[in-house]
């Protein structure tokens, strides 16, 4: 069926790592035939699997999924890839009756989406592998005084963004951040955000996650991984393997890796609770206390209000 759906309000279920969101959505998925569409820059890469938190193979067999394991760890992806494959999956879900149910918390994923796909410039391969090389010793404080300069807008964003917004402004004279405005073409969505936040809580549940990635066999999957797949991959990004495959080769204990991993995540959600309480609309957003004793009728309530012209049923 081909669904023209300009104008749909899709939910999206949105905030830190390890604040609650998958929980919530497989909740929400049993209330009625849902497909779950990941909006998470890590967990599209194949193989890497518990670092990124996948849901696992018994949920993806309860509920559909998409955006889990799309390309291989060396290709690199965009936001604008995302938005445009995310595009298909909605269409799919929407024209098989499928509520679809966006989630996920990376921020600039769901911007793509909602705010207008942007191609990216191509830049010349042997001038970006210089820069890279430049900046591969220059520390966090460093970078976002050069974006500072460079593209002010995007100064707040982590070392991956900051990277390309260094590398796009250095290497076509524009900054990134003009480039989304005059490149951005309109959107087919609205978005009717849940942002998930369990306030001071979070810091105990990326403390538990990462101990459960360790009894999961998270070293074991990097064991593998490093069989296989180079060490410049673009995959090995993902917060948290990096310690990991120094644990692998031996350069650090367990207890390092482990510390490593609870700063380096720590740092990453407080960047993901800064973006989703400044950068959406307010009017379109729900919080949501995973730990309130009545957080099963806000989700129902928050999803309840959404306007899907169609949903192929």
């Amino acid at each position: 069926m081909s669904v023209d759906s300009a104008g749909d309000e899709l939910l999206v279920i949105c905030g830190a790592t390890a604040a609650g969101k998958s929980a919530v959505a497989m909740w929400l998925a049993e209330q009625a035939p849902t497909t779950i569409i990941s909006a998470d820059s890590r967990q599209i890469y194949r193989g890497f699997d518990i670092g990124t938190a996948k849901p696992t193979p018994d949920e993806q067999r309860h509920v559909p999924h998409e955006g889990i394991d799309v390309v291989e760890p060396t290709t690199r992806y965009s936001a604008a890839a995302w938005a445009g494959a995310a595009d298909a999956w909605l269409d799919r879900a929407l024209g098989s009756g499928r509520r679809p149910l966006i989630v996920g918390g990376t921020g600039l994923y769901l911007r793509a989406l909602f705010d207008g796909l942007f191609e990216e410039p191509l830049l010349e391969p042997a001038k970006r592998d210089a820069l890279a090389q430049a900046l591969s010793q220059v520390d966090l404080a460093e970078l976002r005084r050069w974006a500072t300069e460079l593209d002010p807008a995007r100064a707040h964003l982590g070392r991956t963004q900051l990277l390309r917004s260094i590398e796009i402004a250095l290497l076509t004279g524009r900054r990134m951040s003009e480039l989304h405005r005059d490149g951005a073409r309109s959107s087919r969505w609205r978005a009717r955000y849940l942002v998930v936040d369990p306030g001071p809580s979070l810091a105990q549940r990326i403390d538990a996650r990462i101990d459960a990635m360790f009894d999961y066999g998270w070293l074991d999957e990097v064991h593998r991984l490093m069989q296989t797949v180079p060490a410049t991959a673009p995959a090995w990004k993902s917060t948290g393997y990096d310690a990991m495959r120094r644990l692998a080769r031996g350069e650090i204990t367990r207890a390092q890796a482990r510390e490593m991993i609870l700063v380096h995540t720590r740092q990453y959600a407080k960047r993901q609770r800064t973006w989703f309480r400044h950068q959406l609309p307010a009017q379109a957003v729900t919080v949501l206390d995973p730990l309130a004793a009545d957080w099963r009728t806000v989700v129902s309530q928050w999803a309840a209000g959404a306007q899907l012209s169609r949903t192929g049923a």
